[in-house]
């Protein structure tokens, strides 16, 4: 099996475009502000270095210190920010053209989809059908595309759910051919379809059947032999014995669909569909979804080799069945040989989301707002994207040579997938311990050594010469669901503040490493997602500090009247007028309500899941304490969803992480009140109140945007209201805190 590049070597020298990429218009008017905005941060800096030179007080001297120290971290991420800004592009694909281009759907390369899931209980196994589902209906060659899925919790409710897909697969394929459906996931087609008739009814009656059968499975957490109707189905499940653990259990791999005998009820050929649940034990590190990943890697390669794999998540399923058409526009275009194109990434979307967006789920900066702007490319998010299976094999220069030749990308399978030689091949590279001295997750497949693996994989093959691309269509190609609970969207940004800060202080960092290797904007634009956990450093300091010196009727900003004044308001102002301009123009809902929570939630991950998420990063840098990869549920829980409906925040579970964030709520809320009591004292005798202007103005920011905090803590009485024992803590501790300030 070649790969798509050297296959299109002998295309027309004129061949049609394919792909089409323009500086967007706004470039320059950014250039612009970016070049004011950096004139006026040298004015801040000399400000503060004047007021730690001559301080009024010790007191004032601490402040000023911790203030630069927050300004430095500022200043530092919006540089970064500056790297998203300055080239930003539009791609657009012209699908239309393949054909004519690759010398029909018989040029098409072949494609291998790999979906991961790892518990059956947080990732419910209907989802991770549609998902499958989804992409075997793709208008794609089927004798070219194999769908591989990865279960990491060895559950044999996961293979139970697919031996039931696999029966479906073969009306739901003719079914979405003959209608030319759009929607091709069962779920998201009849939630959306309200048309009966014949055809349409007995489908549906056969998918919810289905979804019977694995939804009961599930639920009493084994599979009954009623739901057995077969010595293949009972010889698969039988893996499964007293022994077999979700941390201890051979590879098992199960051929579910091969497009060499199996066709569907309309006699066309169906996609290979292969189960895989690779060899585990405790005494043998597994990587997590990279270590998931590169066994899915090995094992296609035995199997089908395709040179191009889809990397999805299981919840992500397809909303367009033209995707991997859209992605070969850029993939096997012969005029983009002489570039090593390692990737085409699709942004992450969402169905589910509420109007307003409360916990800022849609990711529009990393996801929609940033991406067109890195300069070699979007980083890989983990999902949605279209690698060349070159691009895991080494830098576009060399090769590192696999163990085996069946490994090579290069390789090109003989035989059935179901033979004897292809299948004990495959259980060999499936085996936990094959990795050992080897290159696997260093310099070959997906990268090991940070937590955000799909980050890491990306930065490193754009270090080594790689570049990718961000295919951007106005039909989202790919929907997934997002966590409604507030604790799951903060735990989950939490890891990936653990897995972040791992990379930006490896010996690889971006800020060195990276900038040596990609270039300064391509070094800078990672090292901004590197150290995103750092907004915490500022953000807490500015939600307490000019408070507490408020409470204490300390000035530390500048007085109204000093021109010094004009440059924190240009400042705060231009940053937020700038992240709002990005927000709207980005399209895909960007409404002022939406950026307002944004914004909002930036503060409240400030304080919770980047600040905790730093601690944890510094305690096992120490040796202190380990983390582990926890998965983010999946599952839908009525009354949080209703109360994510109607745009209420989520605050019913116990954390450490909401301590912190009441604390500041109230002590916003208490420096509002004193402030504007000393501000009426001072005004009534004739004293100074101009040097309090600024953090009047910033605790009063602080209590608009912690409402939801308030009416979590003394209105709402809903279970999703912050638990007593987070109030009261808080509150005892907000009172130490006023009472020394106070006392000092």
């Amino acid at each position: 099996m070649v790969a798509p590049g050297r296959s299109m070597a002998s295309a027309a020298a004129n061949h049609p475009p394919l792909n089409s990429s323009k500086l967007l218009r706004r470039a320059f008017l950014s250039r612009a502000f970016a070049l004011a905005y950096a004139c006026a941060l040298p004015a801040l800096f000399y400000h503060h270095v004047k007021t730690l030179l001559r301080p009024a007080t010790s007191a004032n001297a601490v402040a000023a210190l911790l203030l630069l120290l927050a300004d430095a971290v500022l200043a530092f991420m919006w540089g970064t920010t500056q790297s998203f800004r300055l080239y930003p592009t539009r791609n657009e694909e012209f699908p239309e053209n393949l054909e004519e281009v690759v010398g029909g759907a018989g040029g098409f390369p072949a494609l291998d989809v790999f979906i991961c899931t790892a518990d059956p209980f947080k990732e419910p196994p209907m989802g991770v059908v549609n998902t499958a589902l989804s992409v075997m209906a793709y208008e794609y060659p089927r004798e070219k595309l194999s769908v591989y899925v990865s279960d990491d919790g060895g559950s044999e409710l996961t293979l139970f759910a697919f031996m039931e897909a696999a029966s479906f697969a073969g009306h739901w394929l003719p079914f979405c051919r003959e209608r030319n459906l759009m929607e091709r996931s069962p779920e998201a087609y009849f939630a959306s379809n309200h048309c009966g008739g014949t055809e349409i009814d007995k489908i549906k009656i056969m998918y919810q059947n289905m979804k019977v059968r694995v939804e009961h499975v599930v639920e009493r957490g084994k599979v009954g032999e009623e739901y057995i109707i077969g010595d293949r189905e009972r010889q698969a499940l039988s893996k499964w014995t007293d022994e077999f653990t979700r941390q201890n259990h051979p590879a098992v791999i199960e051929v579910l669909l091969d497009n060499s005998r199996d066709k569907d009820i309309a006699g066309n050929v169906m996609p290979n569909l292969i189960y895989l649940s690779r060899e585990k034990s405790k005494n043998v590190p597994h990587h997590f979804k990279a270590g998931a990943l590169n066994a899915l890697l090995r094992v296609s390669a035995v199997m089908s080799n395709a040179p191009i794999i889809l990397t999805l998540d299981c919840d992500m399923c397809s909303n367009d069945p033209e995707t991997p058409r859209r992605a070969l526009c850029y993939l096997a275009d012969p005029s983009t040989n002489h570039s090593p194109l390692g990737y085409v990434q699709f942004p992450q979307r969402f169905q589910g989301i509420n109007e307003g967006d409360i916990y800022s789920s849609d990711f529009k900066h990393p996801y929609h707002i940033n991406p067109p702007g890195m300069k070699n490319g979007p980083s890989y998010i983990g999902s949605g994207c279209f690698f060349r299976r070159r691009s895991l094999f080494g830098p576009p220069s060399a090769v590192v040579p696999p163990e085996i030749p069946e490994l090579s990308p290069e390789h090109y399978p003989k035989g059935s997938i179901r033979s004897e030689r292809t299948l004990a091949l495959a259980q060999k590279v499936a085996r936990c311990k094959y990795e050992h001295n080897t290159n696997w997750g260093h310099k070959v497949g997906f990268r090991y050594g940070s937590l955000v693996e799909d980050f890491d994989t990306g930065y490193k093959l754009q270090c080594e010469g790689w570049r990718s691309v961000f295919c951007h269509p106005d039909r989202a190609a790919f929907l997934g669901d997002v966590p409604i609970c507030l604790i799951d969207a903060l735990n989950q940004v939490k890891r990936w503040s653990i897995g972040l800060l791992e990379v930006g202080f490896s010996k690889f960092s971006p800020v060195s490493y990276g900038v040596q290797s990609m270039g300064l904007l391509m070094g800078l634009s990672y090292a901004h997602y590197a150290f995103w956990p750092m907004w915490s450093v500022p953000i807490t300091i500015y939600a307490f500090l000019p408070q507490i010196a408020l409470i204490n009727g300390l000035s530390i900003f500048p007085k109204v009247t000093e021109p010094w004044f004009l440059l924190y308001i240009f400042l705060f102002l231009g940053a937020y007028a700038q992240d709002l301009a990005d927000f709207v123009l980005a399209g895909h809902n960007g409404t002022l309500r939406r950026w307002w929570n944004d914004q909002r939630m930036y503060l409240i991950r400030g304080l919770t899941c980047f600040a905790f998420g730093t601690i944890e990063y510094a305690l096992k840098s120490l040796g202190v304490t380990a983390h582990a990869f926890n998965v983010t549920s999946k599952v839908l829980d009525d009354e949080q969803s209703k109360m994510y409906e109607q745009g209420v925040f989520e605050f019913g579970a116990m954390s450490p992480m909401f301590v912190l964030l009441a604390l500041a709520a109230i002590i916003n809320l208490a420096s509002l009140v004193q402030g504007l009591m000393v501000a009426v004292v001072r005004m009534s005798g004739g004293g100074d109140t101009e040097g309090l202007v600024l953090q009047i103005l910033l605790a009063g920011f602080g209590v608009v945007n912690g409402w939801p905090i308030y009416e979590a803590m003394f209105i709402r009485s809903d279970k999703g209201r912050m638990p007593t024992k987070v109030t009261l803590v808080s509150a005892f501790a907000a009172s130490l805190l006023y009472t020394a300030v106070s006392l000092a």
